[in-house]
């Protein structure tokens, strides 16, 4: 329970510090965003549980990464990561799951997901901002990718890249579990103010 609670503290702290430096009031950042306002402000006070398509929406009207609005400060110049260390942020009736690893600092930093899909179950994803490129390296099983409504295979050994500013699924396919790693490319972040 303190975990969750000082995650929420820091997912507060660092979408107020986002907003902030985005030059955006509640209102303003609610409406590009599509979130309440009532949301925001118990999302700034650190209250509430914000599910995975609400982080997506804040993250891409921000500029930001998802995990730029969940980790705490760097711990130094190499990190390892454990998927069992991290919880899945998205997970499917069926028992697929999405685990955000990591993201990579710099001027265009990417997201590092791993992904396992049940046969059948598909996570649709909104259009993210311009500029974003996804990857999916698929290490075992089958998924069907779907890019703007076009059905594209992708089986073990194989990687696909598309421009994530249209609609997107991922879906398992076959009889297998797919296990992928995914990669999100995010453009450059606006410019500070100041």
């Amino acid at each position: 329970m303190a975990e969750t609670a000082s995650a929420l503290r820091t997912l507060a702290h660092n979408v107020r510090a986002a907003r902030t430096r985005a030059g955006l009031s509640l209102d303003e950042l609610g409406r590009r965003a599509q979130v309440s306002k009532g949301a925001l402000v118990g999302l700034e006070k650190a209250q509430g549980n914000p599910n995975f398509a609400t982080l997506v929406r804040l993250a891409d009207t921000l500029g930001v990464s998802v995990s730029a609005l969940l980790e705490g400060p760097s711990e130094g110049r190499v990190r390892v990561v454990t998927a069992e260390a991290v919880p899945p942020l998205w997970t499917g009736e069926r028992g697929s799951e999405a685990r955000l690893m990591l993201t990579t600092s710099g001027a265009a930093p990417a997201e590092v997901w791993r992904w396992r899909l049940e046969p059948g179950e598909e996570y649709p994803s909104h259009p993210h901002q311009a500029g974003v490129v996804e990857t999916v390296s698929v290490t075992s099983g089958r998924m069907t990718l779907v890019v703007d409504g076009t059905e594209h295979p992708v089986e073990a050994g194989q990687t696909a890249a598309f421009d994530g500013d249209v609609p997107h699924a991922y879906r398992g396919s076959g009889t297998d579990t797919c296990h992928l790693v995914m990669t999100v490319h995010l453009p450059p972040g606006p410019a500070p103010t100041g």
